[in-house]
């Protein structure tokens, strides 16, 4: 049996460790202390780590795992990160044996240049997105497009919708106001508003969600709609004539909200 555990980091990251009884792996560890503190008081030993991008609040921790552990790092192709010994890519397989588990890795550029997700299917149905999609939000666009950003979370939207979203921050009651303001008659939505509130006043985690809640939640996987059309038109003050359009008003906006 795997258990999937956040390591909390920083003001709002989260660190995957996923693992059974004996081993773990560990996804964008930004720092190493807590990953260490984790392992030891659950007497376990880290067997691999997995790197989503480059940003520091993600690979951080590398060199110090490394300096204990001696495992593969996994990460982009397409991006300079030095520690890493596995670089990987849009359908390449992730073994990791100790665990029992196989990841399917997907190219999701956008909030960088290189950035990569890892996708176990059937029986898991579990996403480590990194920061390509979060509850209720996305990630800003740092070195790719709108148009890649886009691109990748219709490739993450094609997955099943059992699939449960472990994203690396815990960014959904800010989300979810920005949610809001472009879709406000949105049902799951305003329900969805609530529960993510008592979670927060318990202090447990908003994450993970799924990938059905999203599709009907998320503004950033709804630029079909014409609710969201509409909202985003109002806001530029124009015509939008296709998805990406929509995606990159609802971006934008999202910055300066």
């Amino acid at each position: 049996m795997l258990n999937i555990h956040p390591v909390h980091a920083f003001k709002d990251n989260y660190i995957w460790v996923v693992h059974n009884q004996n081993y773990a792996v560990a996804i964008d560890p930004g720092i190493t202390a807590p990953v260490i503190e984790y392992l030891q008081l659950n007497k376990l030993q880290l067997c691999a780590i997995l790197i989503t991008h480059h940003h520091n609040d993600h690979t951080g921790g590398i060199a110090g795992l490394i300096q204990r552990f001696d495992i593969p790092v996994y990460g982009p192709n397409n991006e300079l990160i030095t520690a890493i010994t596995n670089p990987v890519q849009q359908n390449d397989i992730v073994n990791l044996p100790d665990i029992s588990l196989n990841l399917t890795v997907l190219d999701t550029p956008g909030h960088t240049r290189g950035h990569i997700a890892y996708y176990g299917p059937d029986p898991w149905d579990m996403l480590f997105c990194g920061d390509t999609l979060f509850s209720c939000g996305c990630g800003r666009i740092f070195e790719g497009s709108a148009a890649q950003l886009y691109q990748s979370l219709q490739k993450i939207s094609q997955l099943p919708d059992a699939t449960l979203i472990y994203c690396a921050h815990e960014y959904t009651l800010g989300n979810i106001a920005f949610a809001k303001a472009v879709d406000p008659e949105n049902k799951k939505l305003n329900e969805f508003a609530i529960t993510a509130q008592e979670s927060h006043h318990k202090n447990m985690p908003t994450i993970p969600t799924t990938l059905a809640l999203e599709k009907a939640i998320n503004p950033f996987l709804r630029c079909e709609h014409q609710s969201i059309i509409n909202s985003a038109q109002n806001y530029s003050k124009q015509q939008l004539q296709n998805p990406v359009d929509v995606f990159a008003v609802l971006r934008e906006w999202k910055n300066k909200f």
